[in-house]
Protein backbone atom coordinates (compact mmCIF):
# COMPACT_ATOMS: atom_id res chain seq x y z
CA UNK A 1 0.00 0.00 0.00
CA UNK A 2 1.21 3.51 -0.81
CA UNK A 3 2.34 5.79 1.94
CA UNK A 4 -0.15 8.58 2.65
CA UNK A 5 0.72 12.26 2.88
CA UNK A 6 -1.87 14.77 4.08
CA UNK A 7 -1.15 18.35 2.99
CA UNK A 8 -3.35 21.10 4.41
CA UNK A 9 -2.99 24.31 2.43
CA UNK A 10 -2.01 22.54 -0.79
CA UNK A 11 -3.39 25.01 -3.32
CA UNK A 12 -0.46 27.41 -3.62
CA UNK A 13 3.06 28.36 -2.60
CA UNK A 14 5.05 25.97 -0.46
CA UNK A 15 2.03 23.75 0.24
CA UNK A 16 1.50 23.18 -3.49
CA UNK A 17 5.20 22.43 -3.94
CA UNK A 18 5.26 20.07 -0.96
CA UNK A 19 2.27 18.14 -2.26
CA UNK A 20 3.82 17.84 -5.70
CA UNK A 21 7.16 16.67 -4.29
CA UNK A 22 5.61 14.18 -1.87
CA UNK A 23 3.61 12.63 -4.71
CA UNK A 24 6.83 10.97 -5.91
CA UNK A 25 6.65 8.59 -2.94
CA UNK A 26 3.19 9.07 -1.39
CA UNK A 27 -0.47 9.16 -2.26
CA UNK A 28 -1.28 12.79 -1.47
CA UNK A 29 -4.48 13.95 0.21
CA UNK A 30 -4.54 17.62 -0.77
CA UNK A 31 -6.70 19.99 1.29
CA UNK A 32 -7.50 23.60 0.39
CA UNK A 33 -10.50 25.81 -0.23
CA UNK A 34 -9.71 26.59 -3.88
CA UNK A 35 -10.96 23.78 -6.09
CA UNK A 36 -9.36 25.09 -9.28
CA UNK A 37 -5.92 25.26 -7.71
CA UNK A 38 -6.30 21.72 -6.37
CA UNK A 39 -7.20 20.53 -9.85
CA UNK A 40 -4.04 22.19 -11.20
CA UNK A 41 -2.06 20.34 -8.54
CA UNK A 42 -3.72 17.07 -9.50
CA UNK A 43 -2.79 17.62 -13.15
CA UNK A 44 0.85 18.11 -12.22
CA UNK A 45 0.88 15.06 -9.96
CA UNK A 46 -0.75 12.84 -12.58
CA UNK A 47 1.69 14.07 -15.21
CA UNK A 48 4.48 12.70 -13.00
CA UNK A 49 2.72 9.38 -12.56
CA UNK A 50 1.55 10.09 -9.01
CA UNK A 51 -1.87 10.01 -7.41
CA UNK A 52 -3.79 12.47 -5.28
CA UNK A 53 -7.12 12.71 -3.53
CA UNK A 54 -8.50 16.25 -3.62
CA UNK A 55 -10.35 17.59 -0.58
CA UNK A 56 -11.72 21.10 -1.25
CA UNK A 57 -12.51 21.96 2.37
CA UNK A 58 -12.21 24.74 4.92
CA UNK A 59 -9.85 23.69 7.71
CA UNK A 60 -11.80 25.79 10.22
CA UNK A 61 -14.95 23.72 9.63
CA UNK A 62 -15.01 21.14 12.42
CA UNK A 63 -17.54 18.90 10.71
CA UNK A 64 -15.59 18.86 7.47
CA UNK A 65 -12.31 18.05 9.22
CA UNK A 66 -13.92 15.28 11.24
CA UNK A 67 -15.39 13.79 8.07
CA UNK A 68 -12.05 14.06 6.25
CA UNK A 69 -10.12 12.29 8.99
CA UNK A 70 -12.76 9.59 9.30
CA UNK A 71 -12.65 9.04 5.54
CA UNK A 72 -8.86 8.77 5.62
CA UNK A 73 -9.08 6.23 8.43
CA UNK A 74 -11.74 4.18 6.67
CA UNK A 75 -9.79 4.08 3.41
CA UNK A 76 -6.15 3.85 4.51
CA UNK A 77 -6.14 3.45 8.28
CA UNK A 78 -3.35 5.96 8.90
CA UNK A 79 -1.30 8.87 7.63
CA UNK A 80 2.49 8.74 7.30
CA UNK A 81 3.07 12.46 6.86
CA UNK A 82 1.10 15.61 7.63
CA UNK A 83 2.32 18.90 6.19
CA UNK A 84 0.48 21.99 7.39
CA UNK A 85 0.98 25.09 5.26
CA UNK A 86 -2.51 26.62 5.26
CA UNK A 87 -2.33 30.27 6.23
CA UNK A 88 -4.31 33.47 6.00
CA UNK A 89 -2.15 36.49 5.28
CA UNK A 90 -4.13 39.61 6.11
CA UNK A 91 -3.02 42.92 4.57
CA UNK A 92 -0.06 44.51 6.34
CA UNK A 93 -1.14 47.32 8.61
CA UNK A 94 -0.02 49.14 11.76
CA UNK A 95 -1.18 47.41 14.93
CA UNK A 96 -3.42 50.36 15.76
CA UNK A 97 -5.25 49.99 12.43
CA UNK A 98 -5.94 46.23 12.40
CA UNK A 99 -9.33 45.43 10.92
CA UNK A 100 -11.47 43.33 13.26
CA UNK A 101 -12.55 40.96 10.46
CA UNK A 102 -8.94 40.44 9.35
CA UNK A 103 -7.93 39.73 12.94
CA UNK A 104 -10.74 37.20 13.44
CA UNK A 105 -10.03 35.42 10.16
CA UNK A 106 -6.29 35.28 10.81
CA UNK A 107 -6.81 33.83 14.27
CA UNK A 108 -9.38 31.33 13.02
CA UNK A 109 -7.33 29.96 10.13
CA UNK A 110 -3.79 30.30 11.48
CA UNK A 111 -4.38 29.45 15.14
CA UNK A 112 -7.91 28.24 15.85
CA UNK A 113 -7.83 25.48 13.24
CA UNK A 114 -4.92 23.87 15.08
CA UNK A 115 -7.24 23.00 17.93
CA UNK A 116 -9.23 20.90 15.46
CA UNK A 117 -6.48 19.47 13.31
CA UNK A 118 -3.97 18.25 15.88
CA UNK A 119 -6.50 16.22 17.93
CA UNK A 120 -8.07 14.75 14.78
CA UNK A 121 -4.85 13.95 12.91
CA UNK A 122 -2.70 12.70 15.80
CA UNK A 123 -4.44 9.27 15.91
CA UNK A 124 -3.90 8.92 12.16
CA UNK A 125 -0.17 9.63 12.53
CA UNK A 126 0.21 7.19 15.40
CA UNK A 127 3.65 6.73 16.93
CA UNK A 128 5.61 6.61 13.68
CA UNK A 129 4.13 9.42 11.58
CA UNK A 130 5.65 12.86 11.06
CA UNK A 131 4.03 16.30 11.10
CA UNK A 132 5.68 19.42 9.70
CA UNK A 133 4.87 23.08 10.36
CA UNK A 134 6.45 26.25 8.99
CA UNK A 135 7.52 29.18 11.12
CA UNK A 136 7.99 32.60 9.56
CA UNK A 137 10.98 34.92 9.56
CA UNK A 138 8.75 38.00 9.72
CA UNK A 139 7.30 37.25 13.15
CA UNK A 140 7.20 40.49 15.11
CA UNK A 141 8.18 42.70 12.17
CA UNK A 142 6.46 46.06 11.86
CA UNK A 143 3.07 46.00 10.13
CA UNK A 144 2.99 42.20 10.44
CA UNK A 145 1.24 42.19 13.82
CA UNK A 146 -2.01 40.55 12.75
CA UNK A 147 -0.28 37.85 10.74
CA UNK A 148 2.57 37.38 13.20
CA UNK A 149 0.36 37.06 16.29
CA UNK A 150 -1.78 34.35 14.70
CA UNK A 151 1.23 32.55 13.26
CA UNK A 152 3.05 32.68 16.59
CA UNK A 153 0.06 31.08 18.29
CA UNK A 154 0.13 28.28 15.72
CA UNK A 155 3.82 27.60 16.19
CA UNK A 156 3.59 27.80 19.98
CA UNK A 157 1.02 25.00 19.95
CA UNK A 158 3.14 23.00 17.51
CA UNK A 159 6.18 23.36 19.76
CA UNK A 160 4.18 22.16 22.76
CA UNK A 161 2.99 19.15 20.75
CA UNK A 162 6.57 18.44 19.66
CA UNK A 163 7.78 18.50 23.28
CA UNK A 164 4.93 16.27 24.43
CA UNK A 165 5.50 13.64 21.75
CA UNK A 166 9.28 13.36 21.92
CA UNK A 167 9.24 9.91 23.52
CA UNK A 168 5.92 8.64 22.23
CA UNK A 169 5.59 10.00 18.70
CA UNK A 170 4.54 11.25 16.29
CA UNK A 171 7.60 13.21 15.25
CA UNK A 172 6.80 16.93 14.98
CA UNK A 173 9.09 19.15 12.89
CA UNK A 174 9.03 22.95 12.80
CA UNK A 175 11.00 24.53 9.98
CA UNK A 176 11.68 28.15 9.05
CA UNK A 177 12.00 28.41 5.26
CA UNK A 178 13.84 31.32 3.65
CA UNK A 179 11.96 34.05 1.80
CA UNK A 180 10.29 32.46 -1.21
CA UNK A 181 8.81 33.67 -4.47
CA UNK A 182 5.12 33.23 -3.60
CA UNK A 183 1.94 35.21 -4.12
CA UNK A 184 1.78 36.01 -0.41
CA UNK A 185 5.33 37.36 -0.44
CA UNK A 186 4.47 39.50 -3.46
CA UNK A 187 1.49 41.03 -1.64
CA UNK A 188 3.58 41.77 1.42
CA UNK A 189 6.57 43.08 -0.55
CA UNK A 190 5.42 44.54 -3.90
CA UNK A 191 8.23 45.47 -6.23
CA UNK A 192 10.71 43.09 -4.62
CA UNK A 193 13.14 41.32 -6.95
CA UNK A 194 11.58 37.85 -7.13
CA UNK A 195 14.70 36.45 -8.79
CA UNK A 196 16.55 36.94 -5.52
CA UNK A 197 14.07 34.73 -3.65
CA UNK A 198 14.08 30.97 -3.24
CA UNK A 199 11.68 28.94 -5.38
CA UNK A 200 9.09 26.93 -3.41
CA UNK A 201 9.97 23.77 -5.37
CA UNK A 202 13.59 23.97 -4.24
CA UNK A 203 12.59 24.48 -0.61
CA UNK A 204 10.04 21.67 -0.86
CA UNK A 205 12.76 19.27 -1.99
CA UNK A 206 14.79 20.15 1.11
CA UNK A 207 11.78 19.78 3.40
CA UNK A 208 10.71 16.43 1.95
CA UNK A 209 14.21 15.11 2.54
CA UNK A 210 13.80 15.97 6.25
CA UNK A 211 10.34 14.38 6.34
CA UNK A 212 11.21 11.02 4.88
CA UNK A 213 14.69 10.41 6.31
Amino acid sequence: MSKIALVTGASRGLGFAMAEALADTHHVVAVARTTGALEDLDDRIQAKGGQATLAPMDITNEGAMAQLCRSIYDRWGSVDVWVHSAVHAAPLTPAAHIDAKDWAKSMSINAGSMGLLIPYITPLLGESGTAMFFDDQTTGAKFHGCYSASKAAQITLARAWAAESTSTGPRVLIETPPAMSTATRSRFHPGEDRNALAHPRDIAAEMVAKLVK
